[in-house]
């Protein structure tokens, strides 16, 4: 991780970093600010291109439509580039009931749908997985003798995946950036996996947040580099593919999905969360996320961009807890390429919690004023430990899984306390 954050600071050092992060904060806001007009801008030069635009509010909306679609054409099988938002929709889950086989064709996407997971980071989607681990996925999944080789898997990935894209009926990518001004759809991509998703079956699906529209061509001079640099620390990325309409005898559609970015577009101070460009940039660079993984956080976005807009757009308050994964270090506000101010946003869901009364009830008032009371008595805070050792041995020898407490102890493990405790260590050695 660190070796990747320094070859990243090198490529950003090429360029006006500052400047470039200050101007891409000005075009986000100006875009969000103006969302509607850019929106309804877009989708009238896209038609006029030869698309088809539709609206969805909701996740099961924009699901549907997809499916709908993929009947009409008779498409027993969609060939998928990579996308969090089908993520958001649980599209391969919905495209199985309805029958209709879904093939990531990112590698990443493609090892994990393997393994039966969920992606643990937005542009890394098995950065959990080592190499020995995808080599005995593919062992078990596609029949092929074990090798940990990257080369070997990567080719044994890719001489499946040509065959799918000749047989499937539908290919669907994600959005990065959709140009108003021209009715364009910006995808960028390392593996040409889009592009082959997009332009190989006879029809393509383009689904994308509402947050994805910018005004002009000309702003991507500003975004492409930041995203690149941010990103993955590359200059610029290996495919950048401007689809301007559909080709000759093919269909291309555009579904345009809210599910819940209005509620953060209705808050003054959540708004700005709708400038990310979706890097990961501050997931790589936060110490809780570091720690435990993308899969602690329950949902498809982790890190601190998750912590904040999970609640907002499933409109829940079982998100409570996310805002509190996070030491408020500021190390994802200096990181970020568009300069979102996310440990302003956490401290404001901390406070929300609070007041909402989903947080700093009166079993956790009366927790911290215990902890308050062993942490300043020497005594207290011994037996406390002792206590608290005692608690984990007993919880790690007989894992909880019924109740409140079972529900928390699903995504988190009990550490194993130590023999003795320093104290004791020290005692005993004096």
């Amino acid at each position: 991780m660190q070796r990747s954050l320094e070859h990243k600071r090198a490529a950003q050092a090429q360029v006006p970093w500052a400047a470039l992060r200050a101007q891409a904060h000005a075009l986000k806001k100006d875009a969000i600010e103006h969302l509607g007009s850019l929106l309804a801008e877009f989708e009238r030069n896209f038609i006029a291109r030869g698309g088809t635009v539709i609206w969805a509010r909701t996740a099961d909306e924009a699901a549907e439509r997809f499916i709908r679609i993929c009947r009409d054409a008779g498409a027993e099988s969609v060939v998928k580039g990579k996308s969090m938002l089908s993520e958001e929709l649980e599209l391969n889950e919905r495209l199985r009931v309805a029958g209709i086989a879904a093939v990531e064709t990112d590698l990443g996407e493609f090892i994990v749908q393997l393994a039966g997971q969920k992606p643990t980071h937005v542009i890394a989607p098995a950065a959990h997985l080592s190499r020995q681990d995808v080599g005995r996925i593919f062992e078990r999944e596609l029949k092929m003798p074990y090798c940990d080789d990257p080369q070997k898997l990567s080719l044994a990935a890719r001489t499946l995946l040509r065959e799918r894209y000749l047989k499937a009926g539908v290919g669907m990518t994600g959005v990065n950036f959709a140009i108003a001004e021209s009715g364009t759809l910006v995808v960028v991509e390392n593996e040409g996996n889009g592009g082959l998703s997009a332009s190989v079956p006879p029809v393509h699906i383009a689904i994308m947040g509402i947050e994805k529209v910018i005004r002009r061509v000309a702003d991507l001079d500003v975004f492409l580099p930041l995203l690149a640099r941010a990103g993955t620390g590359q200059k610029i990325t290996t495919y950048t593919h401007h689809f301007l309409g559909p080709e000759p005898g093919k269909r291309q559609y555009c579904i345009i999905v809210d599910a819940g970015r209005t509620n953060l577009l209705a808050d003054p101070v959540l708004r700005e969360s709708l400038y990310c460009i979706r890097c990961g940039a501050c997931m790589n660079v936060c110490p809780v996320y570091r720690r435990v993984g993308g899969g602690a956080y329950g949902w498809v976005y982790p890190g601190p961009i998750g912590a904040v807009v999970t609640g907002a757009m499933l409109g829940t308050q079982e998100a409570s807890d996310l805002p509190y994964a996070s030491t408020l270090c500021g190390a994802c506000k200096e990181e970020c390429p568009v300069a979102i101010d996310l440990p302003r946003q956490l401290l404001y869901l901390r406070a929300s919690a609070v007041e909402s009364g989903a947080k700093g009830g009166a079993l956790e008032r009366s927790a911290i004023r215990r902890f308050a009371a062993a942490m300043s008595d020497a005594k207290a805070y011994q037996r406390a430990v002792s206590l608290l050792r005692t608690a984990l041995a007993i919880g790690a020898a007989l894992p909880i899984r019924f109740g409140a407490l079972g529900r928390w102890m699903r995504a988190r493990a009990i550490p194993k306390p130590a023999r003795q405790s320093f104290r004791e260590w020290w005692a005993r050695r004096s």
